[in-house]
C-alpha cells in the first residue's frame, strides 16, 4: 500500500502561525522534501522535528519528484515543505502533485499561511474575486502577452515580486495598466510588516526616491466593469450600425437578436437601432 503526501504549510514570518497539526505531521512522516533544506533545518530545530530531510526545489522538481514517487509506492509518509507559505503555490511542489495523482498517490493538504491570501485580506480592494499571478514569467514574450491580458483583468490581481526586481515591474504596471488602486505589502507577519495602500503611480515615484527591501506581495485593483462597458462602447463608435449588425450576422446570428445585441453594445435601445436601420 502506497504512502500519503502531505503538504504542510509552513509560516511565512511568525513562527507563531506553526499549526500543531503540522507539527505532528512532520514529526511522524518517514522523510521531510524540503525547498531548501539550510532554511529548514531552523524551522525543524525550533520544533524539535528529527525526521530525516531532503531537498525538493525548481532544479531538481522532475527527476525528484520521480525518487519521491517511488518512495511513496514503497509506503513511506512524505511531508513536503516549501520555504515559507503553502507548498505549490508558486512553487515546485505542483509537479510532485500531480506525478502523484498519475500514480493514484493520496495527496492531503494541511491548510497554513499563504502570503497572497494575508496580502489580499490587507489590502483593502475587494477579496470577493481575484486572480492570482505569482511572480510574473522572465521570459519577455510570456510577461508582455500576461500583462496584456491583466490590462482587462476586472478582478482584484496579486502578484510575488523580489525587492531587486520591483521598480521594474510596478514601471511595466504603469504601462500596462495606467494608475489603478494598488497596495504593497511586504515583510508579512514580521515585526517590520509594512501595508501600503496607494497608486501605480504613486508607487512608482516613491521608489524611485526609496529602495525597495524584502519581498513583496502587489494586490492591484481590477478594471471596473463600467470601464470596461465605456471602453467597449468606444470601440463601436467608428463602426457603422450595418458593420456592427454585420460581426453578429456573419456568426450566424438572427437580425432581430443581432439588433439586440448591437443596442447594449453601443448603450442604446433596441427601438435606436431600428430606426437608424431603416432610415438607412
Amino acid at each position: 500500500m502506497s504512502g500519503v503526501l502531505y503538504l504542510c504549510a509552513t509560516p511565512i514570518g511568525n513562527l507563531s502561525d506553526m499549526s500543531p497539526r503540522v507539527i505532528e505531521t512532520l514529526k511522524d512522516a518517514d522523510l521531510i522534501a524540503a525547498e531548501d533544506t539550510r532554511n529548514s533545518i531552523k524551522l525543524l530545530n525550533h520544533f524539535d522535528i528529527d525526521t530525516p530531510m531532503t531537498s525538493y526545489h525548481e532544479f531538481n522538481k522532475v527527476d525528484k519528484a520521480k525518487t519521491l514517487i517511488g518512495k511513496l509506492k514503497e509506503g513511506l509518509n512524505i511531508a513536503l515543505i516549501t520555504d515559507a507559505g503553502t507548498p505549490a503555490i508558486s512553487d515546485p511542489g505542483e509537479v510532485l502533485v500531480k506525478m502523484c495523482q498519475e500514480e493514484n498517490i493520496t495527496v492531503t493538504s494541511l491548510p497554513g499561511p499563504a502570503a497572497l491570501i494575508v496580502a489580499l485580506t490587507l489590502s483593502g480592494l475587494s477579496t470577493r474575486r481575484f486572480s492570482f499571478e505569482g511572480f510574473l514569467p522572465p521570459e519577455k514574450k510570456e510577461r508582455r502577452r500576461i500583462l496584456e491580458e491583466l490590462t482587462d483583468e476586472s478582478r482584484t490581481i496579486i502578484l510575488y515580486e523580489a525587492p531587486h526586481h520591483l521598480k521594474g515591474t510596478l514601471e511595466e504596471l504603469k504601462e500596462a495598466l495606467g494608475d489603478r488602486r494598488i497596495t504593497l505589502c511586504r515583510e508579512l507577519t514580521k515585526k517590520f510588516e509594512s501595508v501600503m495602500p496607494t497608486t501605480i503611480f504613486k508607487a512608482v515615484a516613491y521608489y524611485e526616491e526609496n529602495e525597495p527591501r524584502g519581498e513583496y506581495v502587489l494586490v492591484i485593483e481590477g478594471k471596473s466593469f463600467k470601464e470596461k462597458d465605456e471602453e467597449r462602447q468606444l470601440s463601436f463608435a467608428d463602426m457603422s450600425i450595418e458593420e456592427h449588425m454585420k460581426i453578429y450576422e456573419d456568426q450566424g446570428i438572427d437580425r432581430k437578436e443581432a439588433m439586440k445585441l448591437v443596442a447594449k453594445d453601443r448603450g442604446v435601445s433596441k427601438r435606436d437601432i431600428y430606426n437608424t436601420l431603416l432610415g438607412q
